[in-house]
């Protein structure tokens, strides 16, 4: 039994919708649990840095360390999910990380909470290289876009949700609570991927190679470094990463530095990001579904795009008057998020399925060792030698440079077999 494609050619192994559909809602609840964890840290940074009375740049490193050990496990994992299954492998690093959350919430010394904090790294890690490249085994090229669209507004509702859950359990009973908080939710949601989820064929809703015209050698996983499409696509959301980790790692500290408390903090910044974060990804991913109907290069472009706009209502934010701070933050992030799900749909279509693990494990290598691992750190000592404006102002020259690569990026695009021009 055969699954039709979107154009009727009945070419793609079957694979059950129920299935996909199970995996699709069991692996976005995941990432939205994911994204809860990483972004309790920013909503009580304030409260830790008070507690261990360090500097802005060792309340970066923080960040720091948790994409240190994240970069540098990614390559063991994109081997592993390309030679088995990824299901168990997913479900072992969800368990950990849950579990290194409780241990998070014990520490007495920064020391201990940065080792804690490097751990989760490694957990996560393998959630993000695994995720999408299990995604699009289900689903077929035409689809990913919007697929991925869907498993990635985890982000800026997890990442809301983060926020809040570190401004106001963690203003209200202290940092550690939050922590306490986040690890159960993680824990449930890995033993139901493990019960309801099926491993899917590997490869079997790619097209052949030889039509997609990338990666033709499929065993040569080195012939990335020659893939130009892959390659803009991951330099640019390496930039856009630095960006946006950036902003996301200091922005509650710069409101409560102008008078807000921790707990409308969270509740501001984590409104903010969930409504521009839900709008922008599906705006964006609905305009790039929408725009590849005559123009194949719409994940370049749309991605492109986004980031350059951000530019001007960041600027806003950063350095404008006190009132249009905060609209100038939603308008910033809303634009970002307009290129999250079509520039993963395009690093994932620019691969074939045999090294798709490793191919996401490298982007996740260089978008954290380009992007957020080094940014917090960055900001932070820019901030501790001037004002914390000035320091996340170097994120709009990471915004122009990412929009100069996808612009280049989608002259690269390959054309697949019936695409538009």
């Amino acid at each position: 039994m055969v699954l039709k494609n979107s154009s009727g050619t009945k070419n793609k192994p079957f694979v059950s919708v129920a299935g996909a559909t199970t995996a699709l809602v069991l692996l976005t609840a995941l990432n939205f649990v994911n994204y809860i964890d990483r972004y309790i840290l920013p909503g009580v940074q304030e409260l830790v840095k008070s507690e261990f009375h360090v500097t802005d740049a060792r309340i970066g490193a923080l960040t720091f360390w948790f994409f240190l050990t994240y970069m540098l496990a990614a390559p063991a994992t994109g081997w592993l999910g390309d030679h088995y299954p990824r299901k168990p492998l997913i479900v072992a690093g969800a368990l950990f990380w849950s579990g290194i959350n409780f241990f998070t919430a014990t520490v007495h010394t920064f020391f201990a909470l940065n080792l804690r904090h490097a751990a989760l790294g490694i957990g996560e890690a393998s959630f993000g290289i695994f995720a999408p490249a299990l995604l699009a085994d289900f689903y077929p090229e035409e689809e990913r876009n919007r697929v991925l669209t869907i498993f990635y507004t985890a982000i800026p509702v997890g990442a809301a949700l983060g926020y809040l859950v570190g401004g106001v359990i963690g203003g209200r009973y202290g940092w550690r609570y939050p922590f306490y908080v986040s690890a159960v939710p993680g824990m449930v949601i890995a033993l139901l991927v493990w019960f309801f989820m099926k491993e899917p064929q590997r490869g079997a809703m790619d097209a052949p190679a030889v039509k997609k015209g990338v990666l033709k050698d499929k065993s040569a996983w080195l012939s990335l470094a020659h893939n130009a499409p892959y390659l803009y696509a991951t330099l640019g959301m390496a930039m856009i990463t630095f960006s946006l980790g950036g902003i996301s790692a200091w922005m509650p500290s710069f409101l409560q530095r102008l008078g807000y408390s921790a707990e409308s903090t969270g509740t501001l910044v984590g409104g903010i990001t969930a409504v521009t974060g839900i709008t922008g990804t599906i705006a964006g991913g609905w305009l790039a579904q929408l725009w590849l109907r005559t123009n194949h290069r719409a994940l370049y472009l749309v991605s492109a795009w986004s980031a350059l706009l951000a530019v001007p209502p960041a600027l806003v934010c950063f350095f404008g008057p006190r009132w249009a701070l905060l609209p100038g933050l939603g308008m910033a992030e809303f634009c970002i998020f307009l290129g999250t799900g079509p520039l993963n749909a395009a690093i994932v279509n620019a691969v074939s399925a045999t090294v798709r693990a490793t191919a996401v494990a490298i982007e996740l290598f260089l978008i954290h060792a380009l992007g957020d691992l080094p940014s917090p750190v960055i900001i932070g000592a820019v901030s501790d030698r001037s004002t914390l404006s000035l320091g996340l102002g170097v994120t709009l020259i990471t915004m122009l440079v990412a929009a100069v690569l996808l612009f280049a990026g989608a002259r690269t695009a390959a054309k697949p077999e019936g695409a538009a021009a």
